[in-house]
């Protein structure tokens, strides 16, 4: 049963990160290069925008990894770690001044592929 959890994860974590980097990109991208911001804060704005779907798909390849070689199970610690630390982040910023966190998927996302990680072990 841990296989299917895995699995799960590493496809809400694929699916996340599909959708963050064509979907988001496309509708983030219009809003930075519309703002008022320097040609420089646009490109770190972007970079970051995609280190989060890098990170999306690296925690779909180490989950499905996992899934179909158990031994290393190990790997699946950071991934866990980092997506409780993420999880973490949106609710506190989203509590706190930017409510408008609560509405997106990010908190959701990394806290799903959290528990079906940990379902995992």
């Amino acid at each position: 049963m841990e296989f299917w959890y895995l699995v799960l994860g590493a496809s809400l974590s694929l699916f996340g990160a599909l959708f963050h980097g064509i979907v988001g990109h496309k509708k983030y991208i219009e809003n930075v290069n519309s703002s008022n911001l320097s040609d420089l804060s646009k490109s770190l704005s972007l970079v970051s925008w995609h280190v989060f779907t890098i990170f999306l798909i690296f925690s779909s390849l180490s989950l499905a990894s996992v899934a179909f070689s158990p031994n290393a199970y190990f790997i699946l610690y950071p991934i866990i770690g980092i997506n409780l630390t993420g999880t973490a982040l949106f609710l506190f910023l989203g509590v706190g001044k930017h409510g408008g966190l609560l509405k997106l998927p990010g908190a959701y996302l990394m806290g799903g592929t959290a528990v079906f990680a940990l379902l995992g072990i």
